[in-house]
């Protein structure tokens, strides 16, 4: 009993002293600086933006901004995440992308503990190593002075950057820890690309298209092997996930979308170029799946063999644009003719057992 009585008032006295030397969060003192700039409380909305014609659309800039990382940890570790690409393109509607970023970043060490979980989630998304990597990588002191002068507005002041909502506290963090750890202050502000389009769209039509909409629009795969759309790493290696593939994207989507809206005409900045062969066509490969014209084809030639080693027979079949029918689907890589040959046998065997059984 007399234990438990000093015991208590030592927890009360501890908890007196907490409160009494609890900081004022609006007013912090140096030590507590770095804490409360990882705080990320609030974010920026795109309210504030307004136009005052459609060509003052047309030609504002905007900034795309992406922030790879080694995996996310936990909220007890002071790292949540660890830098590891960044990318960035300068676009408008008028120009299309104008310019690009990209850098591949020195990334902190991992916390002890931590490393398989961070390797596991890079080699799960963008497959950049945690150590070992054969090319350079920039620090933050650098990646966020270059980033600067590239966003750099003509009439000064700080750069308004956008990216997509479910990246923007990772990339916000991000951004705040290299600025901390580079002893910078850093003002960028950073926007979601949902707003931006809402807002578009409310500017020209005066009212606003549902968000579910726009996100499906900016998650669109059509453009994931489009040529220059990754660095020439990811694109060498066949990975998909790319911080300066997904700003281009964003663009593409953007330009497909509201370019026809605001009557600009698409250009090759605004939309990635087809892949094409040596003698400058598009390379198609065509996949026919109407069996029941493949059949009647077969029956009428000799056999499957002379069939496929005369594609040219097809020819009056074939669509010339790109809008295939129904019973067709192209894709832009690679010259080969795939038939449904299981499907073929399927119906040659039906139809061999129907005869069975009408004899």
């Amino acid at each position: 009993m007399a234990y438990n009585e000093k015991a208590q008032k030592w927890k009360k006295k501890k908890s007196q002293k907490t409160i009494k030397e609890m900081p004022n969060l609006d007013h912090p003192a140096p030590g507590c600086l770095t804490t409360v700039m990882h705080r990320v409380t609030s974010f920026p909305d795109v309210s504030a933006m307004s136009w005052k014609s459609d060509q003052a659309v047309v030609a504002d800039i905007f900034y795309f901004l992406n922030i790879y990382s080694h995996g996310k940890l936990p909220s007890h570790c002071e790292q949540r995440f660890l830098p590891c690409e960044i990318g960035c393109v300068k676009y408008s509607l008028q120009d299309g992308i104008m310019a690009d970023f990209h850098h591949f970043i020195d990334p902190e060490v991992p916390p002890r503990g931590f490393r398989y979980h961070c390797q596991t989630a890079s080699d799960a998304t963008h497959k950049i190593p945690i150590s070992g990597f054969h090319l350079q990588r920039t620090c933050y002191p650098v990646v966020l002075r270059e980033l600067l002068e590239f966003a750099q507005p003509d009439g000064g002041g700080w750069p308004r950057f956008f990216c997509r909502s479910d990246d923007r506290f990772r990339i916000t963090w991000c951004l705040e820890r290299m600025a901390t750890v580079a002893g910078i202050e850093s003002h960028l502000e950073l926007l979601t690309v949902e707003d931006l389009v809402i807002k578009l769209y409310q500017k020209k039509y005066q009212k606003e298209p549902s968000k579910t909409w726009v996100c499906r629009e900016l998650d669109a795969v059509l453009w994931d092997f489009s040529s220059n759309t990754r660095c020439k790493w990811h694109e060498e290696n066949g990975i998909l996930c790319c911080a300066l593939a997904s700003c281009k994207k964003i663009a593409y989507c953007i330009s497909k979308s509201l370019a026809g809206v605001y009557g600009v005409s698409l250009t090759a900045a605004h939309l990635p170029l087809q892949d094409c062969d040596s003698s400058g066509n598009r390379s198609i490969s065509w996949v026919i799946l109407d069996a029941g014209r493949f059949q009647k084809m077969k029956a009428e030639s000799s056999g499957y063999d002379r069939y496929a080693a005369s594609p040219s027979q097809d020819q009056e079949h074939v669509p010339s644009s790109c809008d295939s029918s129904c019973d067709m689907k192209t894709s832009f890589y690679g010259t080969s003719t795939m038939r449904g040959r299981g499907v073929t046998r399927l119906l040659e065997s039906t139809s061999d057992l129907y005869k069975s059984f009408n004899n």
